[in-house]
C-alpha cells in the first residue's frame, strides 16, 4: 500500500506526540500559602489583644512610694530649669529705674531690706520658734464648713462643674460629661509649722531679696468627684464604636508645704512705646504668690467601670492615667 507523504507527516508527528509526557500538574501552593498566612494573621491578631488585655488593662501599676518619688524628682527638675530660665530672662533684660513722679506731694520711702523688715518687727529667723497656726486652722475649719453647708442648699457646685467639665477643653471623642457623685469630705486641712525664710532671686524688687513664709499642709479626708461619659470611635465613619465609661476620683490625702510671698511690682517699656514715643511704661501690681514646694504628696484612688453590660471595673491602668493627668494639672 502505498503512502503519501501528508500521511507521513501526519503520522510522524503522532508518534511524536505520543512519545512526549504530560506536563507534570501544578503544585497548590497558592491555597496552601494563603491558608497559612490567614492562621499568621489571626493568630498575631489573639497575640496583640492578648498582650493588651495582659499590661494595659490588667497591668499592675508601680507602687505608690516609687511613683511619688518619681513625680518629686520630676518637679524639682521643672523648677530647676524654670528658674533657670528666668535668671536668663533677667540677665539679658536690663532692669530700668523707676521713673520720677512729677507731684512731690507724696514723699518717697526709703529703701527697706528684709533685714530692716525683720528687724523692725522683731523677728529673727534663726532663732524664732515655728508657729503652730492653731487659730488659723479654726478660722479654715469654720470658712470650710460654712462652704459645705451653702453646697448642700442649692446646686451651684453642681452646675458650675458640669459646665466646666462640658467646656470648650473637652475632648471631641467624649460625649456629654454628667456629675454622679460629689462629696466634699468631713475633716479639715490642719495648717503648722509656719516659718519666716528670707528668699533672694530675680522676682525680688527689694534690695536683699524678699520674705516668704512656709507652712506644712496635712489633709486626710474623702474629697470624692464621680462623673459617667462615652467614649465615641469615629473611624473610619461617626459613631463607629461607643464605650460606656464611669470614673469616681478621690482625694485620700495630701501633704506638703504651702509658700506665701509677696511679688513686688515692676516696670517694663511698653510693647508698643519706641525710641521716640513717650509713652508710659507698663507695671504689673504687687500680687500675693501661693504654690507648693515641689516635694509635695497627692494620693488619689481612682475607681472605674467599663461598658454597658459586661463591665470591666477598677482597671489600673485607667487609674494610673487618670492620676498622671491630674498630678500634670496641679503641677501647671
Amino acid at each position: 500500500m502505498l503512502v503519501g507523504p501528508a500521511c507521513l507527516f501526519k503520522l510522524n508527528v503522532t508518534a511524536y506526540a505520543a512519545a512526549d509526557p504530560p506536563p507534570p500538574a501544578l503544585p497548590q501552593q497558592s491555597s496552601l500559602s494563603f491558608t497559612q498566612g490567614f492562621l499568621l494573621g489571626q493568630l498575631s491578631v489573639v497575640i496583640l489583644i492578648g498582650a493588651f488585655i495582659k499590661f494595659f488593662i490588667f497591668g499592675e501599676p508601680p507602687s505608690p512610694e516609687t511613683t511619688a518619688s518619681a513625680r518629686a524628682l520630676a518637679r524639682r527638675n521643672r523648677a530647676r530649669a524654670h528658674r533657670r530660665s528666668v535668671s536668663i530672662n533677667s540677665s539679658s533684660t536690663p532692669q530700668k529705674l523707676h521713673t520720677q513722679r512729677s507731684s512731690n506731694v507724696l514723699r518717697t520711702p526709703t529703701r527697706l531690706t528684709t533685714g530692716t523688715i525683720l528687724s523692725k518687727t522683731y523677728y529673727n529667723v534663726n532663732s524664732h520658734q515655728p508657729e503652730s497656726l492653731d487659730w488659723f486652722n479654726v478660722l479654715i475649719a469654720q470658712t470650710i464648713a460654712q462652704f459645705r453647708d451653702d453646697a448642700h442648699q442649692d446646686d451651684a457646685i453642681l452646675t458650675s462643674l458640669t459646665a466646666a467639665l462640658n467646656g470648650s477643653q473637652k475632648p471631641d471623642f467624649l460625649s456629654s460629661i454628667a456629675v454622679t457623685e460629689i462629696s466634699l469630705g468631713d475633716d479639715f486641712p490642719i495648717f503648722s509649722n509656719c516659718r519666716v525664710h528670707p528668699v533672694d532671686d530675680d522676682a525680688s524688687g527689694a534690695e536683699g531679696g524678699r520674705l516668704q513664709a512656709r507652712m506644712d499642709v496635712d489633709l486626710s479626708d474623702s474629697v470624692t468627684l464621680g462623673v459617667e461619659t462615652k467614649i465615641i470611635l469615629n473611624y473610619p465613619k461617626p459613631l463607629t464604636a461607643i464605650l460606656p465609661i464611669a470614673l469616681a476620683v478621690s482625694v485620700v490625702r495630701f501633704s506638703g508645704t504651702l509658700s506665701i510671698s509677696f511679688l513686688p511690682s515692676t516696670s517694663a517699656p511698653h510693647p508698643a512705646a519706641s525710641s521716640s514715643s513717650s509713652l508710659p511704661p507698663s507695671t504689673t501690681p504687687t500680687t500675693l504668690a501661693f504654690s507648693f514646694l515641689p516635694d509635695y504628696r497627692l494620693d488619689l484612688s481612682v475607681r472605674s467601670l467599663l461598658g454597658s453590660r459586661s463591665r470591666l471595673q477598677d482597671v489600673p491602668k485607667i487609674a494610673q492615667l487618670v492620676e498622671n493627668r491630674l498630678h500634670a494639672w496641679f503641677d501647671e
